[in-house]
């Protein structure tokens, strides 16, 4: 009979404890626990937030990949843009304009090799113009034969299709095909139709939905003929898509109402993926069925690009959230990222009392703390959360608990402050630093009723980061910015691993041993830095969408949640809410006989 070793070469190590460096496949026998244990691959498969457009448009075209995409002309709204920008899987900037605005353009090539084609310039009046993009600057290019707008197109700059669309009130079964040069005539679309989504290459292409009337069918073109494909599992029109013939992405448009649905297509048949976070129409989409973009769209008009991945091990990434019903900042925060908590702050009205909740998606009004104020610290949870000093605008020492409902009165700090943080629950909560005079070392503890004195931390300062227990508390950061991190043990603070960013104003969430800071400032500008913590060191991951500072944070290191804040120019309340999501191996116990 086979072994173990005699097949991977090795034997199964015998450890008494799980190893802390754990890799893919990797399979041990705990002796502690008397189990074997194995470290499978978890994957992902769903949309995440990428960087914002520079202009907010819609009825744009799109080309390239997902780190290194392309979008061009649309409206801003009106009037039509002739505006180009270039994507890198994390921003976007500018690159050269279009000779002519327009809208509803069909696009196809890659970012340094990209095709513009036909369009509208106005209403009812469209273009037969074709630009060509070499990274740099847009060049003339052939006629197309026919001018159009809402049409499909799919290919590379020197080999492209074109399809459908409308020209004036009729719409189109017309096929032109691009050799870099010159379009020629293809073969005719089985059904005239607009607003269509695509994909592919000249001799493998894809048309699915479009109207009127609305449909989900699809068409599949081999370079001389259309023929039919595998419908849609949800008619729709505006459409967006990516990827090939033969592995197909379409998401977005409407059914009639605005959509978020994603189907991926095998070559013969759909099948349902995750929705868009956000739902729209009219995006510029390009990449392929495991790692598309869909960027800008409407309604209302937008700059926001999604990304979509498909089987990604291990992912970690920021998305957007539901926004919050009052923009503010300085406020705090506590509970999970599906049952959030928001609360004090200031905002464009002066000093909050605002709570709000938030269920995984959207947030909703709470009851009011009993006091008005901002830098404060929160920890707790959703349904018991604490609310600890802040500046009303003096110091406070007041202690607010939260019970789902309404804020009651706790006990008062022994020193009054703001600007500190928090970490632990309603029962056993900390709060230390902060801006008393002179900047503050101190640390207290509450029991749900009281507070008492704690160990003092080795380095004073004010707007930093928390996170874990009463008993295994973390701080990072703070004035002037900082890159120390503590640890706490319920009695005394040691040194820890330091931020690799200083910086003060930021939030934090999760546990001593994996804890998650993100945000602040390093004097200036705003930050979007994202950092783990393992108990030991800190590493850089996936940036937040919207750089700002003195935001709250809450969540676990895998599951957090940022919400409000500051972000350029400094002093602008925000209402954003990020999601931070990672994905990574996972243990499992093997039973065996």
């Amino acid at each position: 009979m086979a072994t173990y070793k005699g097949i991977q070469g090795f034997s199964i190590q015998n450890l008494s404890a799980d190893p802390s460096d754990i890799v893919d496949g990797q399979l041990w026998y705990n002796s502690t626990d008397s189990v074997f244990k194995y470290n499978k691959r978890t994957i992902f498969t769903g949309w995440v937030s990428g960087g914002n457009m520079n202009t907010a448009r819609q009825q744009h075209a799109g080309a390239g990949t997902q780190t290194a995409g392309l979008a061009f002309g649309g409206e801003t709204p009106p009037p039509t843009t002739n505006l180009t920008e270039e994507y890198d899987g994390s921003a976007w900037t500018t690159g050269g304009a279009m000779s002519t605005a327009r809208n509803l353009l069909a696009g196809a090539g890659i970012q340094t090799a990209g095709l513009a084609a036909t369009g509208n310039t106005g209403v009812g009046a469209t273009t037969n113009v074709t630009e060509e993009y070499n990274g740099t600057a847009w060049t003339s290019g052939g006629n197309v034969a026919t001018a159009r707008g809402y049409l499909g197109g799919a290919g590379t700059q020197t080999a492209a299709v074109i399809f459908g669309g409308t020209a004036g009130p009729s719409n189109l079964t017309d096929t032109e095909e691009y050799d870099g040069s010159a379009w020629t005539a293809g073969g005719a679309l089985n059904t005239a139709i607009m607003g269509m989504g695509s994909a592919g290459t000249q001799t493998a292409a894809l048309s699915f939905g479009g109207k009127p009337p609305t449909t989900d069918a699809t068409e599949e073109y081999n370079g001389t003929a259309w023929t039919a494909g595998g419908n849609l599992g949800t008619a729709r029109y505006y459409v967006s898509g990516a990827g090939t013939q033969t592995a197909g992405l379409g998401f977005g448009g409407n059914s009639p109402a605005v959509t978020g649905a994603t189907e991926l297509y095998d070559g013969s048949a759909r099948a349902s993926g995750p929705n868009m976070t956000t739902a729209r129409k009219f995006m510029a989409s390009a990449g392929t069925q495991s790692a598309a973009f869909g960027a800008g769209g409407e309604p209302p008009v937008t700059g926001a690009t999604e990304e979509f991945s498909q089987g990604v091990s291990p992912f970690a990434a920021w998305s957007t959230g539901g926004n919050l019903g009052t923009a503010r900042y300085a406020l705090a925060g506590a509970g999970t990222q599906t049952a959030g908590l928001a609360f004090g702050g200031e905002s464009p009205g002066g000093l909050s009392p605002a709570t709000e909740e938030y269920n995984g998606s959207s947030w909703t009004v709470g009851g009011d703390l009993t006091t008005s104020r901002k830098f404060l610290a929160g920890c707790g949870t959703q349904t018991a959360g604490l609310a600890i000093g802040g500046e009303v605008p003096a110091d406070s020492n007041a202690t607010e608990e939260y019970g789902g409902t309404s804020w009651t009165a706790g006990g008062n700090l022994g020193t009054a402050r703001g600007r500190s943080a928090a970490a632990g629950t309603q029962t056993a909560g900390l709060v230390f630093g902060g801006e008393p005079s002179p900047v503050s070392n101190l640390t207290e503890e509450y029991d749900g009723s009281s507070w008492t004195a704690g160990g003092n931390m080795g380095t004073g300062r004010y707007n930093l980061g928390g996170a874990g227990t009463q008993t295994a508390g973390l701080a990072f950061g703070g004035l002037s910015p900082s890159s120390v991190t503590e640890e706490y043990n319920g009695t005394a603070w040691t040194s820890g691993g330091a931020l690799n960013v200083a910086r003060d104003r930021l939030a934090g969430a999760g546990l001593q041993t994996a804890a998650l800071a993100f945000g602040g400032e390093n004097p200036l500008p705003t930050s979007s830095a994202t950092e783990q913590y393992d108990g030991s060191s800190w590493t850089t991951t996936s940036s937040m969408n919207v750089a700002r500072a003195n935001l709250a944070g809450a969540g676990i290191q895998t599951a957090a949640i940022a919400m409000g804040g500051e972000s350029p120019p400094l002093g602008g309340n925000i209402t954003a809410t990020e999601e931070y999501n990672a994905y990574g191996p996972s243990t499992e116990t093997i039973t065996t006989t």
